[in-house]
């Protein structure tokens, strides 16, 4: 899959698929929104898969043309799509995570298993050169995160149907090499192997560190507003 930092469809960027109507029905949601209803406020931002996507836009185009809004965004979650380095470089607006409490940054990562990493398998939503950040350890290098690290995974309850906090085993560490995060979480890979690989967990890139992220929105808040009480 190739990807020059641009979006189109010689660039071979899957956003090019949602760059027209689905991104106008979001600006014009955002237009409605900054105008009638943020009263000003710090905001942050978060999608997943497509949605990510389509954050990935907003933050590139629409950010752009409106600087004022994107100074009170404390942080963007771009979770379960790639966020590459020529997409940093063409963006220069735009900055990553370095660690847990920076803020008006990105965030993001694809989790997969061992199947997948060890033997390169394609996934559609890594892209080359693709950007992670350990859920866990807040880190970008290979600093691995045991799952003793891991606050707690939403998980489906198989007996009474409910969603709880439990432990699968989510360790992480990010895999510089391919952009992802490796865990050895029991759990099932989401299907479709022809588009993701045999042991992608797109399905569990927020559900795995839930308790994490969560936490990680708290930190990023207060360290926005003690950066703007300053």
């Amino acid at each position: 899959m190739k990807y020059a930092g641009k979006v189109g469809q010689e660039s071979g960027d899957p956003r090019a698929a949602f760059a027209t109507i689905p991104y106008s029905d979001i600006t014009a949601a955002l237009d409605y929104y900054f105008e009638n209803c943020n009263g000003g406020r710090p905001f942050i931002i978060a999608g997943h898969s497509q949605g990510s996507g389509i954050v990935s836009l907003v933050l590139m185009k629409y950010f752009r043309e409106h600087p004022e809004y994107y100074e009170r965004m404390i942080a963007a979650y771009v979770i379960g799509f790639s966020v590459t380095k020529e997409y940093l470089e063409a963006n220069p607006h735009l900055k990553f995570a370095t660690g847990e409490s920076d803020t008006g940054v990105i965030i993001s990562w694809n989790t997969e298993g061992p199947r997948n990493v060890e033997g390169n398998f394609s996934n559609v939503v890594v892209l080359p050169n693709a950007i992670s950040i350990n859920p866990l350890n807040w880190k970008r290098d290979d600093t691995y995160a045991p799952a003793s690290e891991n606050l707690g995974s939403l998980v489906l309850n198989g007996e009474t149907g409910e969603l709880e906090i439990g432990d699968i085993g989510a360790d992480a560490r990010v895999i510089p090499s391919r952009g992802v995060i490796l865990t050895h979480a029991d759990s099932e890979p989401v299907g479709g192997a022809e588009y993701f690989g045999p042991q992608s967990f797109h399905n569990g890139d927020y559900t795995f560190f839930y308790n994490n992220i969560k936490a990680n929105i708290a930190k990023r808040i207060a360290a926005y507003k003690a950066k703007t009480k300053d």
